[in-house]
């Protein structure tokens, strides 16, 4: 189903669950590994997606159409896996490193985790990033997004993004090269 018929169906008073129901079906894999890279572990993944998707349900109606459908998702799938890592720093701190990252030997202690050598090290590369090159790294990356539709889900300048993923990079090659 096309994002123009999901949109159609949601705006319907009488098709409204059905649409949501299109939407979950649609979005809900691509919006959880989207989650689950910035909080890296499957059950805080799920329990922030259900959060999005609850917020997602109830502001639906607010969506205007100014954006993709899949970008205002992506807003607020991403602020609230910042909101999550930041409640969670601010409650476990004891578990987590000196910079606030979860540690890589945490993340392959993971049972969801199933990637190899090289996998693990670009996570804990990707781990050690300040949360913005984090985010940006991952949209970019791993999801595709253009720097355009970035600037949307972060509210920033395609410029900043550039940048902010330019020196992702290089911090990441710079990991492998240790």
């Amino acid at each position: 189903m096309s994002e123009e018929q999901i949109v159609a169906l949601l705006r319907s008073e009488k098709y409204f669950e059905q649409g949501f129901r299109a939407l979950v079906a649609a979005y809900q894999e691509r919006l959880y590994w989207h989650i689950r890279r910035m909080v890296s572990y499957h059950e805080d993944a799920d329990d922030v997606l259900q959060n999005a998707l609850i917020k997602i349900y109830k502001g639906v109606s607010q969506f205007e159409g100014k954006s993709k459908l899949y970008t205002w998702l992506y807003r607020i799938a991403t602020n609230e896996a910042i909101t999550f890592i930041q409640n969670r720093q601010r409650r476990q701190s004891g578990s987590l490193d000196a910079s606030g990252v979860i540690s890589a030997a945490a993340l392959q202690a993971d049972a969801w985790f199933d990637g190899d050598a090289v996998q693990a090290k670009l996570q804990e590369a990707i781990m050690q990033l300040p949360e913005k090159q984090r985010i940006v790294f991952n949209l970019r990356y791993f999801d595709e997004m253009p720097y355009e539709e970035m600037a949307e889900v972060l509210e920033t300048s395609v410029g900043a993004l550039k940048a902010s993923f330019h020196h992702a990079t290089k911090k990441i090659e710079a990991a492998f090269r240790e």
